[in-house]
């Protein structure tokens, strides 16, 4: 049964000229002062949860976008200063990167902010998809079988240090502890100082290909997953729900259908369906330019994704519309109470779903976000939590 509510920001500044007609994403290039501008925006929408009873603020780690999409490199710092400006909303890692850390580095800071906002802090991992980010902080991501192998031997390292008073790790990465004296002994194991107050730790994951490997490695850790894209009966997301629920089984964990899942819809909120639908194209056409070329579009030709690059050629490219991604069931548009009805649908089809992330996408301005996120929690979560 849907009880909380979350949202995904994932570090956009305010954009001007957005849209299919608008700057090209490749020729966008921000001022510092711009760029800077992400961390008022999100405390600016921190507050506007808090204030209307979310339970989780997702924040998400990216590097080196000048183009303005993607502006927050340290979540983990974000979210302890974001955890001193509000009073009970927690702050989930929508995903620390693991590739681009040392794992130890990451369980550390993770513990410390733990720690310091008493636990208000979600720890999120995740393989990457920007190779611009991954490959210069020198891990693989156009090798996708060498970052998954260093992805697993990261979360292995992790949960160790998480979960032991002392651990060693020798393994094809990592080497933990080097064989060295140290103070008149030779070292054998390590502690992690600190390890994290609340244990065991609440980890998520994104769920994208939902390969066979990917879920069990999940399962094996006790990682929950969170899945974007709705999830229209039948649709990819649909099937994913179904092979999660069947990879909990394997591992010994009944439980039903969406259970230790959270699943994302982008809405947008107005008088009626048109209105709302007429609102958002633009935004949703700045998310599809963003994205598409990064294979987070289903059904996208590489003609489309080249046509995209170009305002003159993309109204004529038959790209996806608004209307298509509503009627996939990704987007949610409409009064409140359309929104409620096609919410709790979801919630009878898959029972065991507590979390669902909601909200504007990419290139939303603040005061559209601030809205949106009021106008949905006054409208819609109470036809599924109580309030307080």
């Amino acid at each position: 049964m849907i009880t909380k509510f979350g949202h995904l920001y994932a570090g956009y500044v305010d954009l001007n000229d957005i849209g299919l007609d608008g700057t090209p994403v490749n020729d966008r290039w921000l001022t510092d002062e711009h760029l800077a501008s992400v961390f008022d925006k999100a405390a600016s929408i921190a507050r506007a949860m808090d204030e209307n009873g979310y339970d989780v603020f997702w924040l998400a780690e990216h590097h080196f976008q000048r183009e303005g999409y993607e502006c927050i490199p340290n979540i983990l710092m974000l979210a302890l200063h974001l955890a001193h400006l509000t009073r009970r909303i927690k702050f989930g890692c929508g995903f620390n990167i693991t590739p681009m850390w040392h794992p130890l580095r990451l369980a550390e800071d993770f513990a410390t902010v733990d720690i310091l906002t008493g636990g208000r802090v979600l720890f999120g991992i995740g393989r990457g998809y920007h190779t611009r980010e991954v490959e210069t902080f020198g891990a693989p991501m156009r090798d996708a079988d060498a970052n998954r192998a260093l992805f697993e031997e990261q979360v292995e390292i992790i949960f160790k240090a998480f979960d032991s008073p002392a651990f060693s790790h020798h393994g094809e990465y990592y080497d933990i502890p080097p064989r060295v004296p140290y103070r008149g002994y030779e070292l054998e194991d390590v502690t992690l100082v600190p390890r994290p107050l609340n244990r065991p730790v609440e980890c998520w994951q994104p769920i994208v290909s939902g390969s066979p490997r990917g879920l069990e490695l999940m399962a094996k850790h006790g990682i929950k997953g969170v899945i974007g894209g709705g999830a229209a009966q039948g649709g990819a997301s649909d099937k994913l729900v179904h092979e999660w629920r069947d990879t909990l089984a394997r591992a010994g964990r009944e439980t039903e259908l969406g259970g230790d899942l959270a699943i994302s819809f982008s809405t947008h909120i107005a008088d009626t369906e048109e209105k709302a639908i007429a609102e958002a194209t633009p935004f949703f056409e700045e998310h599809l330019k963003m994205f598409a070329p990064l294979g987070f579009a289903r059904n996208v030709t590489d003609e489309q994704i080249d046509a995209l690059a170009d305002p003159a050629r993309s109204r004529q490219a038959d790209l996806p519309t608004l209307r298509d991604a509503v009627q996939a069931g990704s987007w949610l548009c409409g009064p409140p109470e359309l929104v409620a009805e096609r919410l709790a649908e979801v919630q009878e089809r898959y029972p065991g779903l507590e979390l669902v992330n909601v909200g504007p996408v990419v290139s939303t301005p603040e005061s559209v976000v601030v809205e949106q996120l009021g106008w949905f929690a006054e409208g819609v979560m109470p036809a599924f939590k109580e309030p307080g």
